[in-house]
């Protein structure tokens, strides 16, 4: 059993994901964050440096526990993530960070939220959120296989160290850098998963078919990940993906085992362009997500760009019909 080194919560995400028929993901963090008044997000960490300050300490917290009491009101498992998407090394001292343990501290302020839940944090997983070097929505950023491993190895192991329940590799859009990123988070012993950007014709954004993505991985890394999410893509782009005729297959629709799932039907393209935020209504956003359950067998279902605590508690009904 994996137990936090430091939370002394006693929460295995293996064996959580085995026991539980569904379990319910976050919304979105860093977008409603941009849309807070006096909340400024770092240019290089974001949104890590938020819990040194009042201010953004309290918005950061004001946001999670929204997810948390949705998760708790309808008593599902929960998945929250670290504020450590941008939280790598370089980064961090490039914000003149260097002197602090932001990613332990991050760790231990979701920790202790999810402690003041009593009895129901044992139901909520806490995963050490990464992510790729570059632009996410920029698969010509992409870093070499040798080279990812040996970048993002520093902050698997601070993530690690600090006692997350599991690691999760989110939003990549290239096969190369995803390995490199597997290996790292492979190497600190904890389970993991990694989560692809996708679009609907079944392929990752540099064009690597869903079934090469995933048999490459897992025949190139050593433990391979627990299992794979997609995050960033709206359901019907999912939902097309993973039907795909030539680029998915019947390994993808095992070993793909939820969605984080934006709220518009849009291309990275289309929402790098949108200079205004693009939502479906809650209760559309609910039904279709929550349907990839009966449809396609998804566990882990939850909100990315264009979700807010109105959808989560929309898809927190409807997975609550699943318990």
């Amino acid at each position: 059993m994996v137990c936090s080194a430091t939370t002394g919560t006693g929460v295995s995400f293996a064996e959580l994901l085995a026991s539980s028929p569904v379990i319910l993901g976050e919304g979105a963090v860093i977008e409603r964050l941009r849309r807070t008044e006096r909340i400024q997000l770092d240019e290089h960490v974001v949104n890590s440096a938020l819990i040194y300050q009042p201010e953004g300490r309290s918005a950061l917290e004001a946001i999670c526990r929204q997810y948390l009491d949705i998760g708790q009101r309808y008593g599902l498992p929960l998945l929250l993530s670290t504020p450590t998407w941008r939280a790598g090394r370089e980064r961090i001292a490039a914000a003149g960070l260097s002197g602090r343990d932001l990613n332990g501290d991050n760790v231990r302020f979701l920790d202790g939220l999810r402690r003041s839940y009593g009895d129901y944090a044992r139901k909520v997983a806490v995963c050490g959120l990464m992510s790729c070097r570059g632009d996410a929505y920029r698969p010509s950023d992409a870093m070499t296989a040798a080279a990812a491993a040996d970048f993002h190895s520093w902050q698997a192991g601070a993530l690690a160290a600090a006692g997350v329940d599991f690691l999760l590799a989110a939003t990549l859009p290239a096969l190369s850098e995803a390995v490199g990123l597997a290996r790292a988070l492979a190497a600190t012993g904890l389970p993991y998963l990694v989560s692809f950007v996708v679009r609907p014709g079944g392929t990752l954004l540099d064009g690597t078919p869903l079934n090469e993505a995933i048999a490459t991985i897992d025949s190139a890394v050593t433990p391979r990940p627990l299992a794979y999410l997609i995050n960033c893509t709206h359901a019907s782009f999912f939902r097309s993906a993973l039907l795909h005729e030539y680029n998915s297959s019947p390994l993808v629709r095992e070993r793909v085992i939820g969605l984080l799932a934006n709220t518009a039907a849009l291309t990275p393209e289309e929402l790098d362009a949108s200079s205004e935020l693009v939502e479906e209504a809650p209760e559309a956003f609910g039904h279709d997500v929550s349907a990839l359950h009966g449809e396609l067998g998804m566990k882990i279902m939850g909100g990315c760009c264009g979700s807010d605590e109105r959808h989560i508690e929309c898809l927190a009904r409807e997975l609550s019909k699943y318990r």
